[in-house]
Parts: structure tokens; C-alpha cells; sequence
């Protein structure tokens, strides 16, 4: 099995900063993509930025210019920074990881267990 662990979350001020992170371990041969998801009380889960094995990412548009994904491939772990905070940015962050056990099997979703990120006066 894969295990996400995530941290990092909590209680910040709008304008304020938070940094995520997510540790993938177990059974792991090769992580395809990793990524951050957020699901808002009443609203579907959205994905916020993602960062492929190559390097390159994705941002949805409402964090563009204030969140920053990156990755370390030797800790098999991912980071948001997430800057300028707003309410709106309020809802609980999901790590994903897409990744593969061994080298001839199909790749997986994985998921994380969920961090809170509250942003508010």
C-alpha cells in the first residue's frame, strides 16, 4: 500500500502564509504526479496544483500567483506554500499522489486523510 501523510494546516489570518506538506511512503516504485486538492463545506473537491514527475505544474487560477507547489523526489514528498491567504482559500486540503508499486503494474490514486486550512480575522 501507499500512505499519504499530511501537515501543516490550521488557523491563519487572511493575508497570511501556510506551508503543506505530504509524505508518501510504503510500496512505492514510481510517483507519477503529486498534488493538492481542496473541498469547501457544500462545494465539490477542486484541485488546487499539481506537479508531475518531470517538474512541470498546474495551477487553478484562483491560486495562481499566490501558491507554489514543489516537490522533493528523494523524500517522496510534496509542498504547497500558500501566501496572501484569503477566506475563500478556507476548506480542507487533500494531498493525491498518482503512483505505481511495482514497474509492471498500472498506476493508482492515492489519497491523503485531509488538513484543515481555515482563513480567517
Amino acid at each position: 500500500q501507499v500512505q499519504l501523510v499530511e501537515s501543516g494546516g490550521g488557523l491563519v489570518q487572511p493575508g497570511g502564509s501556510l506551508r503543506l506538506s505530504c509524505a508518501a511512503s510504503g510500496s512505492i516504485f514510481k510517483i507519477n504526479a503529486m498534488g493538492w486538492y481542496r473541498q469547501a463545506p457544500g462545494k465539490q473537491r477542486e484541485l488546487v496544483a499539481a506537479i508531475i514527475s518531470g517538474g512541470s505544474s498546474n495551477y487553478a487560477d484562483s491560486v495562481k500567483g499566490r501558491f507554489t507547489i514543489s516537490k522533493d523526489n528523494a523524500k517522496n514528498t510534496v509542498y504547497l506554500q500558500m501566501n496572501s491567504l484569503k477566506p475563500e482559500d478556507t476548506a480542507v486540503y487533500y494531498c493525491n499522489a498518482d503512483a505505481m508499486r511495482s514497474p509492471w503494474s498500472r498506476s493508482y490514486d492515492y489519497w491523503g486523510q485531509g488538513t484543515q486550512v481555515t482563513v480567517s480575522s
